[in-house]
C-alpha cells in the first residue's frame, strides 16, 4: 500500500469522491452537491493504493488557521476496513501536516469512530452534537 496526494478535479478525485459518496454519504441517503465539492479545491486530498493500483481510502485536510488543520472525510472501502488503511491514513496525515508547519489535528469524528481516534491519541473536546444527522464529537491532537 502506498498514500499519496491527489489533485482536485482530476480522474483520481472524482474516484476519490466516488467512494466517500458510497461510505460516507449514500448509507445516510446524502449525496454531495457542487458547491460542497467545489469548496474543496483548497484542500489536500491524500488517498491509498493497493500495490496494484486500487484506492482503498482517502482522507481530505482543510486548513483553519496557521497551527490548525482538520482532518475530513475519511473513507476506506468495504474491502480493506479494519486492516490498517484508516490508521496509515491519518499517520500520514498527521506527518504531512507537521511538514506544513501545523501544531494541531482537529476532526468532526462519528460516534462509533470515536474509539479509533482515541488509540491514536485524539482526545474529545466539547460535547455530542449532530452533523449529517447523526451524533458526532469534536477531537484534536497535537503534532
Amino acid at each position: 500500500m502506498y498514500i499519496t496526494p491527489i489533485q482536485f478535479a482530476t480522474p483520481e478525485y472524482d474516484e476519490a469522491v466516488q467512494l466517500r459518496d458510497l461510505i460516507l454519504r449514500k448509507p445516510l441517503g446524502l449525496s454531495f452537491s457542487v458547491a460542497f465539492l467545489s469548496a474543496e479545491y483548497a484542500d489536500t486530498h491524500l488517498a491509498a493504493y493497493s500495490d496494484t493500483g486500487l484506492l482503498l481510502g482517502v482522507l481530505l485536510l482543510t486548513h483553519q488557521d496557521e497551527n490548525r488543520v482538520q482532518m475530513r472525510q475519511v473513507a476506506v472501502c468495504e474491502q480493506a476496513q479494519k486492516q490498517g488503511v484508516g490508521k496509515a491514513l491519518v499517520l500520514f496525515s498527521e506527518s504531512y501536516s507537521k511538514g506544513k508547519k501545523y501544531s494541531k489535528m482537529i476532526l468532526h469524528a462519528r460516534r462509533e469512530a470515536v474509539s479509533f481516534y482515541e488509540k491514536l491519541g485524539y482526545r474529545q473536546v466539547g460535547e455530542e452534537y449532530i452533523e449529517v444527522g447523526i451524533p458526532h464529537l469534536s477531537m484534536e491532537k497535537d503534532l
